[in-house]
């Protein structure tokens, strides 16, 4: 067992516990490493953490040869938010691809493969799923991460997700109640809002949160949102009304409450992290996600101190913050119990479906097809346009995506180039030549650039195929139009096989 640093008193320790600190590298920092004998319970960790499962799995084994019973967090959606394979690109499509098969078997079996190979590498506890409904066509961070803008789909999906990501030991942690789906804002920015009645807010954002708890979600990540109806003061992280009355009174749920990163703008611009850090605690959080910006040992000792200080000074009651913690190690108890005791064949895949192809399998089935009477399969080198919106911090730009590598495998001397902007049509024009050219979208409807782009390609070259990789808001148009319904790798493979005829 974990033997703690001696002359580090339980207050510090708690104040510890409920962290969830990312770092630089790919091995753990020497004040990491001392910070778990001093009484850190878990550890965020990024794309920047991870070269290789090999590599993960060392690193991993590294943290628990300091404290065994150590939570290894990741933020792994699949689809478009990757960190395991953020250089290559998911082998399994995110939600919304899901969404759109619709088959609520198919989505209990990929949350297990991902849950699988997340646990084989020792991380016990995912920040996923989403559980947003995005009702809002131009949400700007959430999109191709929910389920859907149907509030029974999502919630149907989001209970199967969290069944089988839990049944391969690793702990879901269900995000970002209360509902972060009606928002026009990237929280990480400035603080969204939704003016919502309480009667939409029930039937619409706290439904897929009602099925995640009943299907016995570990952990719940709160938003970065303010929702006046339910607190006109106070974003949902910061706020009593929202995470004590509501998530743990009204709906029951007696699991660990997770802030979203406590560095985002919505909360750091305003409040600051140490002040958002002890109001968070106070309100009915037990964890402060921080470490995608800030990852160093300064961070976790400002937010250390200030918790300590918050309960000296009477603003923060010691035995809120001791809860806190003990939910924490409860928590850490059940990975435990739930690594040493989960069987390969808990939720086993479909006979006819591997391990090793569910993720492309979901894919293919995810892809909604429009083929004009021009379009003839590509059996020539093309050229692959990527118009290329701002990506989103959830997201990143690190993380590849689009159909170039898997066209360039099957037509050899296929070229791919990025463009943005009012001239990107012509840019493409003159880029691609005699060639026929495939233009890659992310939520064309989004981005009036991007559509007015598609007006001039096809204007001029009315055989161009287009494939939206986002949110299929816009008409299909082309030769041939392929909605992908996310830009995991797999769903570019999948698309590249419809374009070649494969």
């Amino acid at each position: 067992m974990t033997t703690f640093a001696s002359g580090t008193d339980t207050l510090t320790r708690d104040a510890l516990t409920v962290l969830q600190p990312g770092f630089p590298g790919t091995t753990a920092p020497d004040w990491l490493l001392r910070r778990l004998g001093e009484g850190l319970a878990s550890v965020g960790l990024f794309g920047r953490n991870i070269a290789s499962p090999e590599q993960l799995s060392s690193l991993t084994a590294q943290l628990r040869a300091e404290r065994d019973d150590v939570l290894v967090a990741i933020d792994e959606e699949g689809g478009d938010v990757t960190r395991l394979e953020v250089r290559t690109g998911s082998s399994f499509p995110g939600n919304h691809a899901l969404g759109a098969v619709d088959d609520v078997d198919l989505t209990r079996e990929v949350a297990h493969e991902l849950g699988r190979r997340l646990a084989a590498c020792g991380v016990n506890l995912n920040w996923a799923p989403s559980a947003d409904v995005n009702s809002n066509p131009s949400n700007p961070v959430i999109g191709v991460r929910s389920f859907g803008a149907d509030p029974e789909l999502v919630a149907r999906h989001t209970a199967a997700y969290v069944t089988g990501l839990q049944a391969a030991g690793v702990a879901a942690c269900t995000k970002h109640f209360p509902g972060h789906g009606d928002t026009a804002v990237d929280s990480h920015h400035a603080l969204p809002r939704i003016d919502a009645e309480s009667s939409v807010l029930e039937r619409r954002e706290l439904l897929p949160f009602r099925a995640a708890i009943a299907a016995g979600t570990r952990a719940v990540m709160s938003a970065h949102i303010l929702v006046p109806t339910l607190d006109p003061d106070h974003p949902a992280t910061l706020s009593p009304h929202i995470l004590t009355d509501l998530l743990r009174g009204r709906l029951g749920y007696d699991g660990l409450i997770v802030t979203d990163a406590i560095e985002m703008q919505a909360i750091a611009a305003t409040y600051g992290i140490e002040r958002g850090s002890v109001i968070a605690i106070a309100a009915g959080a037990d964890a402060l996600c921080v470490g995608g910006g800030l990852a160093d040992d300064e961070t976790v000792r400002r937010l250390r101190d200030a918790l300590v200080s918050a309960v000296r000074a009477g603003e923060l009651p010691e035995e809120r913050l001791a809860e806190a913690a003990e939910r924490v190690r409860g928590l850490a108890r059940w990975a435990a119990s739930a690594s040493a005791s989960v069987s390969d064949e808990d939720v086993a895949p479909a006979a006819d479906v591997t391990r090793v192809d569910i993720g492309l399998v979901a894919a293919r089935r995810a892809l909604t097809v429009t083929a004009s009477d021009r379009f003839t399969p590509l059996t020539e080198p093309s050229y692959v346009a990527l118009l290329t919106p701002v990506a989103n911090i959830a997201v990143g730009d690190e993380t590849p995506w689009g159909v170039g590598v898997e066209l360039t495998r099957m037509l050899p001397g296929t070229e791919t180039g990025s463009f943005a902007g009012e001239a990107a049509g012509d840019a493409v024009l003159e880029a691609a030549g005699a060639r026929r050219v495939v233009a890659v979208v992310r939520d064309e409807h989004r981005h009036p650039w991007m559509a007015s782009a598609l007006d001039t390609l096809l204007a001029a070259r009315p055989d161009t195929v287009v494939v939206e990789m986002g949110i299929p808001q816009a008409a299909p148009r082309g030769a041939l139009h392929i909605a992908t319904h996310g830009a995991a790798r797999v769903c570019g493979q999948a698309a590249a096989e419809v374009i070649a005829g494969a």
